[in-house]
């Protein structure tokens, strides 16, 4: 049952955000519109504002607002090691260990030619560019282990390998607290790849 206009115009954006239905939507434009007017204004300053001013780092893909991100203007990393990720949020991921000192390149997605999604898309020539320019001695591919993710993992070895790069990829295998039992043939195997010595 449509209850305003604009009560239905807000429950449908926020039905655009991923895994949002129609009654966890009502439910949150409800409790805006009930019980924090304050906290659903500072919403839609804050959204309006990112989007007009949120653009992509010139250098890595990311998103800032700057012309370069924090981690590309920094003189305290090292360009010549480069790890490729999908998004921006497998980026944060690995900031968050705070044991990697190089930069990145953020894909924005993966190669999909079933979805219309090749090279160009994800920004491929920028990013040999960019290990040309900063003469690049690592490139760690962190793309996501599925099918996707391997085959641009794959795509950019091919692409790498003519240049004097070297090109190691993140080990996948048995998750901390899983057991040997419950893993599919695929993780299992990867973690055979990647095992190293025991110290």
């Amino acid at each position: 049952m449509s209850m305003s206009p604009l009560i239905d115009e807000l429950v449908a954006a926020f039905r655009c955000l991923p895994g949002v239905g129609q009654k966890s939507a009502l439910r949150m434009a409800l409790y805006l519109l009930e019980r924090d007017r304050e906290g659903g204004t500072k919403l839609s300053g804050a959204l309006s504002r990112a989007m007009v001013d949120v653009k992509r780092c010139q250098q890595c893909q990311t998103f800032t607002e700057a012309e370069l991100c924090g981690i590309c203007a920094s003189d305290r990393r090292d360009p010549k090691t480069v790890c490729v990720v999908e998004t921006p949020s497998d980026l944060q991921a690995i900031e968050q260990m705070g044991l990697y000192e190089g930069t990145y390149f953020v894909l924005m997605g993966h190669l999909s030619p079933l979805e219309g999604i090749g090279p160009e898309e994800i920004g491929i020539d920028r990013f040999c560019k960019l290990i040309d320019k900063n003469e690049c001695t690592e490139v760690i591919l962190a793309t996501n282990p599925t099918v996707e993710g391997e085959a641009t993992a794959h795509f950019i070895a091919d692409m790498v390998k003519s240049r004097n790069v070297l090109l190691t990829r993140l080990a996948h295998g048995i998750p901390v607290g899983g057991e040997l039992g419950y893993s599919d043939g695929s993780t299992i195997s990867h973690a055979f790849q990647g095992r190293r010595p025991f110290a």
